[in-house]
């Protein structure tokens, strides 16, 4: 951004915090998360303390508030986000149910007087949840269909859930879909398709676009086949595209067919019950799932569009790919049938508009400012990995790579930068939080 060697080291020298000025002590265990108002004038921190802190960001830092949520069998608090006009406060945690099973809420305080307003039941909890608008928040729950198979449903809810809402609906399904070997839907996070190009943050898009499209792969997996999404492809087409047939058989029909031999005793399956329960699973998801939104790609008629965002996969419970879906103006409120739209019984499930496979274990993800691109930090599989069971994930690298997607074209603008290594295995595995402003990523 700089234009002058003078310039670049001012910036270098003056913007980077280099020199700790307060060490704030007041939290008892590990803190997970640190999110900022958009003012800049307050900030939240959540712990393995299980409380909530508010600070006041000034010259002298200053606790305002404290929030534990033990008594609401809390056990710890994970993350949170401010809404834009920093009014509310979402704080995402993990709660101990019956049975000791682990499960996610949602709680949202006001900035106004530090009074909690509503809890919204989230899982799994590392769905995390976000703000849609200044009132409404996007949760998560979770329905075992099978032993690998399940389904994501994704909820708006309104922050106010006070008496006075008995005749007005406070929830109201967004999304609907069905999950393919152990992945679930987490890390759901809102772009705002209006806030690209702003001013201030204008950078030369075109002149960098140009620089990266000779140097990096092009992910473009927008489909509406899940057996095609399994097979990243380097070609961009569009999605939705259909799938030669040969014969004038389908690859719907032979799998229809293979059923149908199942079922009549023809033919013996030559494959595991996992498998087995993956292949009904894809069937049910081609005869049962709306077909994708056409034209993802903004245009000024539909620059109010905004994008869900979130980690999923199709091939491993380890999130390995990000899932794209439009949100259109009218599902940006809670009024309405509760249930969504109508739904035909060959719409059951609500499809992805676009996917992009990463190839590997995605264990960050963050928005530029402008919301125009995507951060996504990962450890690579090794590159011609063959998964058979969906429960043993493939290694991953040591290396965290960080990709950079561009969100106006669904496309890697940056070959993936390194800098940190981590050695926790697959299973162990967490999710690192990355932020970042106009100058640098955190």
């Amino acid at each position: 951004a700089a234009v002058s060697w003078y310039d670049e080291f001012q910036r270098l020298y003056d913007t980077i915090p280099c020199i700790e000025v307060q060490a704030l002590k007041e939290h008892n265990d590990q803190v997970l998360h640190l999110s900022f108002s958009h003012s800049g004038c307050l900030f939240a921190s959540c712990s393995k303390d299980c409380t909530v802190k508010i600070w006041s960001n000034e010259l002298d830092i200053s606790l305002q508030h404290s929030s534990n949520m033990r008594p609401y069998n809390w056990s710890y608090t994970q993350f949170s986000q401010f809404n834009s006009d920093d009014s509310l406060l979402l704080v995402s945690g993990v709660f101990v149910g019956p049975h000791n099973s682990s499960s996610g809420e949602i709680a949202v305080i006001s900035m106004e007087n530090f009074t909690l307003l509503s809890r919204v039941r989230n899982k799994p909890y590392d769905v995390f949840g976000c703000w849609l608008n200044e009132t409404n928040l996007i949760s998560g729950n979770l329905h075992r269909i099978g032993r690998i198979t399940s389904c994501s449903v994704l909820w708006l809810n309104n922050a106010f859930q006070g008496i006075e809402s008995e005749n007005v609906n406070v929830v109201k399904r967004l999304f609907k879909i069905q999950n393919l070997n152990a992945s679930t839907i987490r890390t759901v996070m809102v772009a705002d398709c209006s806030r690209y190009d702003s001013p201030d943050l204008l950078l030369d898009y075109e002149e960098q676009l140009a620089a990266s499209t000779s140097t990096c792969p092009v992910f473009d997996l927008g489909s509406d086949s899940e057996e095609e999404e399994a097979k990243p492809k380097q070609t961009a087409e569009p999605a939705g595209q259909e799938l030669p047939d040969d014969g004038g058989v389908t690859a719907e029909d032979g799998l229809q067919q293979f059923f149908d031999d199942i079922m009549e005793g023809r033919v013996r399956p030559a494959m595991t019950e996992t498998e087995l329960e993956t292949k009904v699973a894809e069937l049910f998801i081609r005869n049962r799932t709306k077909p994708p939104e056409l034209n993802l790609l903004p245009t000024d008629s539909n620059s109010k569009t905004k994008y869900l965002i979130f980690t999923t996969g199709c091939l491993t419970y380890s999130p390995h790919q990000i899932g794209i879906k439009r949100i259109l103006p009218h599902q940006m409120t809670t009024a309405g049938p509760v249930l969504g739209e109508e739904r035909r019984s060959d719409e059951f499930f609500d499809s992805l508009d676009h996917v992009i496979d990463i190839h590997g274990h995605i264990i960050g993800m963050g928005l530029s400012p402008d919301h125009r691109y995507l951060y996504v930090n990962s450890r690579a599989w090794p590159r011609d990995c063959v998964i058979s069971d969906p429960m043993q994930p493939p290694p991953i690298a040591e290396e965290i790579d960080l990709h950079v997607f561009d969100l106006k074209t669904m496309k890697e603008v940056k070959r993936a930068l390194r800098a940190h290594r981590a050695y926790t295995p697959n299973e162990e595995c967490f999710f690192i939080f990355l932020d970042v402003s106009r100058d640098f990523v955190a």
